[in-house]
């Protein structure tokens, strides 16, 4: 099955993950990325790369809870960078029945009053009465754990190259695997763009283990350590395909819930504001598509792009798989019929 190549076009996490998982059929895989350079542009490099199924579980269908419970041993298993302490969901005292409105749309929580919350997290000490623990999701950093599978495929022998403006009728006979994300639109037209907006800062006066969840009736948000004092908040969901920089409404209402959860963020220094345009299909559930005899379509992942990718890669590497020896098969056939 060696002789068997395979293009994965968009270095993204969709991507990067399908190619891995190519490899490990025993196929030889390519990579190709339209980009300048590894997350030059893409949704991949703004995630907040929680993987956290449960907590997505309330506000998701159970579909994605079930594919990305399977992700996290993937990713502890490939990249050292992910940390596997849980995840914790906070709200104000005046916002408590949100709590128990998610609650009632999740599971495998434990709920925690504030000696709990002050174990697990320190610098929230007498911050909040109670909050849930997901013990068992984890979160990795994106823009560590995209170079990481990179150089992964590169010592497996994939090559990874940018630049290229891939055209699929110049390979002929290959299998291709499309995971452009939004780009993909022009074939898959109910593809949609979903923009969020997302900071960086540094604090250090405040450490945190884990993403915090703060809830609130009309935005939640989340915090997600980073290490040496750096944290990703984020995320708005907008609908909207507008590339323009974050909004002052956006940013504010971020940086109030930064402050919300401990006030030493108020003296954090900003070192990034940023957008990214998150495909999703109608249903807001990722998809793989078939078009044509040799292109796999892998894409919508939406708002959970670490979280599903490795469950949508090991798919579309057996639908691949699949394909390619049911042509091998068939071509077999066909030389034995002419041979009688």
């Amino acid at each position: 099955m060696s002789e068997s190549k395979v293009i994965v076009v968009g270095a993204g996490v969709a991507g990067l993950a399908a190619a891995f998982e190519l490899v490990e059929r025993g196929l030889k895989v390519e990579v190709v990325d339209r980009g300048s350079a590894l997350g030059d542009g893409g949704c991949s490099w703004m995630a907040g790369g929680m993987l956290a199924p449960w907590c997505e579980r309330a506000s998701t269908d159970a579909s994605v809870a079930e594919l990305g419970a399977a992700s996290i041993s993937w990713w502890m298993s490939n990249f050292i960078g992910t940390v596997q302490s849980g995840s914790l969901v906070v709200a104000a005292s005046r916002d408590l029945p949100e709590l128990t409105h998610f609650a009632e749309r999740t599971e495998r929580y434990e709920w925690i009053d504030g000696d709990r919350i002050n174990a697990l997290e320190p610098d929230l000490a007498g911050r909040f009465r109670k909050a849930f623990y997901f013990p068992d999701e984890a979160h990795l950093d994106p823009r560590r754990a995209l170079p990481a599978l990179a150089d992964l495929l590169k010592y497996r022998g994939v090559q990874v190259r940018f630049g290229v403006d891939f055209h699929p009728a110049q390979e002929r006979g290959t299998q291709i695997v499309d995971c452009r994300g939004l780009a993909s639109r022009d074939v898959l037209k109910d593809l949609r763009g979903v923009r969020g907006e997302m900071l960086i800062v540094r604090s250090a006066d405040i450490t945190l283990s884990r993403p915090v969840r703060i809830l609130h009736p009309r935005i939640p948000l989340y915090i997600v350590p980073r290490g040496g004092g750096v944290f990703m908040i984020g995320a708005t969901m907008i609908e909207s395909e507008s590339h323009a920089g974050a909004s002052v409404r956006s940013t504010l209402e971020m940086l109030g819930a930064a402050c919300a959860l401990h006030p030493a963020f108020a003296e954090a220094e900003i070192l990034e504001i940023n957008t990214g345009l998150r495909p999703a299909f109608t249903t807001n559930l990722p998809a793989i598509r078939r078009i044509g005899s040799r292109t796999h379509f892998v894409n919508g992942l939406f708002r959970h792009g670490f979280l599903l990718a490795p469950a949508m890669a090991k798919q579309v590497a057996d639908a691949v798989l699949h394909q390619i020896q049911g042509t091998s098969d068939a071509g077999l056939r066909k030389r034995r019929s002419k041979g009688h």
